[in-house]
């Protein structure tokens, strides 16, 4: 092992396991099958001896693999190009589907349940989900679509969407998920990068109650893609929709015909995804993920990090374009659990929805976004919600950075400082997370309890040496869930993630260890303010500004200083129902927090922060807004937070 097996003190912990949490644990179970006495124990062994861990993680997961592997890692491609247990066969299908289909204490169970923008709820059983996830690989296989060929899905997270990937995944086809927030040009882009042959897509949806045509989006953008052959249209709102002759199938006529399509016996690592992400130039990146690959990671992640299991209610906001959409539909259905696909916000179309949600649907796991917890915190005046969450065992959380007051109100208000907060932190890239919390571990406040197992995590300064300070999060081994490469763009996958040291992943977060052997993860490398010498991640500035009265929410940039190299810069939102927050007061109270070198220069009290369609604050954005340079792409701005909200410098 090169990096580090830190994981927190329990001595630091506000959040310790109980004898139910290690009764119950899948990852306890399998830890002492191994002779592993603690998850350092384990996280070494994982990393030193990876054929021994793979291997006995695909027999612990019940990862379906025919035939009998010539190796368990074959780098002839080179490090950066590795493949995995090569010369089996397998389809994801078979375990995430078929095996709960078949089985009849699970048949009738619900796979997946559909909670939408206007407070509809649908739900398929696995018997149900077999049936249609069968007749749509048939439907496909009509229409000329087989392995290989591309086929996006541009539609909120509704029970067709879980069917269509998984359809798709069963004739060895592969999915290009697309967030359900573009529009037509940010599609096209996508459809023509990937050469897609297939879009799947709804008649329309809602966004907080407005009408979202994504029909005539999805038109707009096949328009400028002359690759699509077919469109496959779901009705889900009802609306009246055009449709071209030849080109253009309804749903129901797809799934119409008998479910007479073989299931596709692929190699491990054949494309199961092209997940396209967005930089501030360039064009969007192509991850590619096999079916072996994102099989894996994803459900080691949930099944031990989490400990999902199938007596488990899964209840995220994720939208199907990003990467936790499709992890929850795989890691969560292979290991048996329910999955609750939650389209729109956490307070529409009533402020509680997110809580009554978890009554409605009795859900175990429940994952908010520290956003989320900002915003729902604010609008309860940090009181108790009123809805039955008895059934809670966790929380989970990704994709941004705590602030501690968020945590702790979520931690201790609304779990009863009983649940822990299971912080979760990776990249599409990644295929599933790097650190995260454990059910079986002890937890700090917004922090993580350490690496997740087979990763060998290690944080380097500028020269690439390991630091205690805030630096660059690396990996310094090879793990099964990485992308295979960006479609079509070897070279450029090699200069994003192996190009500053030699064999190592350089991630593109900055990181840190404290004292305690907690982890801290500070945002993107990109996001790195330099201030007086001194590297700074903008969480803990906007942690300390969010802990100040009526502030709501914080975002914070660097801007060029002639004396210290950059000077902080500072935006909030006003609580509601709260004074307009000083400017004095806030500098004044950021440096009694955490000293007055990391004190805001300058604090802009705004109307919104400019944020995606999931939440997360575009600190990229805002930077160039107020400097007044090119914004980049947004195509996953919140037209609901506009960027003209920042005002230039």
């Amino acid at each position: 092992m090169l990096g580090r097996a830190s994981f927190g003190s329990a001595d630091a912990a506000v959040w310790r396991p109980g004898p139910e949490d290690l009764a119950r644990s899948r990852l306890a179970a399998a830890m002492k099958r191994w002779g592993c006495e603690s998850l350092a124990a384990l996280h070494r062994a994982s990393v030193d001896d990876p054929d021994w861990f793979w291997s006995a993680v695909v027999e612990d997961l019940g990862i379906d693999l025919a035939g009998v592997p010539r190796a368990v890692c074959d780098t002839a491609r080179g490090r950066a190009f590795p493949k995995w247990f090569t010369g089996t066969t397998m389809n994801i299908v078979t375990t995430c589907v078929d095996r709960h289909a078949m089985d009849p204490r699970s048949a009738s169970r619900d796979a997946v349940v559909y909670e939408g923008d206007g407070g509809q709820r649908r739900a398929l059983t696995f018997t149900q989900l077999k049936d249609a996830v069968d007749r749509f690989a048939t439907g496909l296989r009509r229409l000329g679509v087989g392995k290989g060929d591309r086929v996006a899905l541009f539609m909120p997270p509704v029970p067709e969407a879980a069917v269509a990937l998984l359809g798709c995944a069963r004739i060895g086809g592969v999915v290009v998920p697309a967030f359900s927030g573009y529009g037509s040009d940010s599609l096209a882009t996508r459809l023509n990068a990937a050469d897609a042959v297939a879009l799947v897509t709804v008649d329309g949806t809602t966004r907080r109650g407005k009408p979202v045509p994504m029909k005539t989006i999805a038109d707009g953008a096949v328009a400028a893609a002359p690759g699509v052959r077919h469109v496959i249209v779901v009705r889900s709102s009802g609306e009246a929709v055009a449709m071209t002759r030849g080109r253009d199938h309804a749903w129901d006529g797809v799934i119409a015909g008998k479910d007479d399509s073989p299931l596709a016996m692929l190699d491990p690592n054949d494309p199961l995804f092209i997940m396209y992400t967005s930089g501030p130039t360039g064009a969007p990146k192509g991850i590619v993920h096999s079916h072996l690959g994102f099989l894996m990671k994803s459900s080691l992640d949930f099944g031990y990090a989490f400990d999902l299991q199938h007596d488990d209610t899964l209840a995220w906001i994720a939208d199907m374009g990003w990467m936790l959409g499709p992890m929850m539909i795989v890691a969560g259905l292979h290991l048996g659990s329910t999955v609750a696909m939650i389209e729109g916000v956490p307070d529409f179309p009533e402020p509680d929805r997110l809580w009554r949600i978890v009554e409605r649907n009795r859900a175990t796991v429940l994952g908010i976004a520290p956003t989320a917890a900002r915003g729902l915190r604010a609008r309860s005046d940090g009181g108790l919600p009123r809805a039955d969450l008895s059934t809670l065992r966790a929380f989970t959380s990704t994709g941004e950075a705590w602030d501690e007051p968020s945590w702790r109100w979520l931690f201790e208000v609304v779990g009863q400082s009983k649940l822990p907060i299971l912080n979760y932190s990776g990249g599409t890239e990644v295929g599933g997370g790097i650190v995260s919390c454990y059910t079986i571990a002890p937890q700090s406040p917004a922090s993580f309890c350490g690496p997740l197992p087979g990763m060998d995590v290690d944080v380097l300064d500028a020269s690439g040496r390991p630091t205690d300070e805030i630096g660059e999060l690396v990996v310094r081994n090879l793990w099964p869930g990485m992308t295979h490469s960006f479609w079509q763009a070897d070279e450029r996958y090699l200069d994003t993630y192996w190009k500053p040291w030699p064999d190592v992943w350089v991630h593109g977060d900055l990181a840190s260890v404290d004292a305690d052997g907690y982890w801290h993860v500070h945002g993107r490398s990109d996001d790195t303010l330099k201030v007086g010498g001194r590297r700074v991640g903008p969480a803990e500035i906007e942690s300390a500004l969010v802990a100040q009265p009526g502030v709501a929410e914080a975002a914070v940039i660097g801007a060029p200083d002639a004396m210290k190299g950059q000077r902080v810069v500072a935006f909030v939102t006003a609580r509601a129902g709260a004074g307009m927050p000083r400017e004095a007061e806030l500098v004044a109270g950021v440096a009694a927090l955490i000293g007055k070198g990391m004190a805001p220069s300058s604090v802009h009290v705004v109307a919104a922060l400019p944020k995606t369609k999931n939440g997360k604050i575009m600190r990229r954005a805002i930077r160039a807004r107020f400097l007044g340079e090119p914004v980049g792409d947004l195509s996953a701005l919140d037209p609901a937070t506009p960027l003209d909200s920042i005002p230039p410098q």
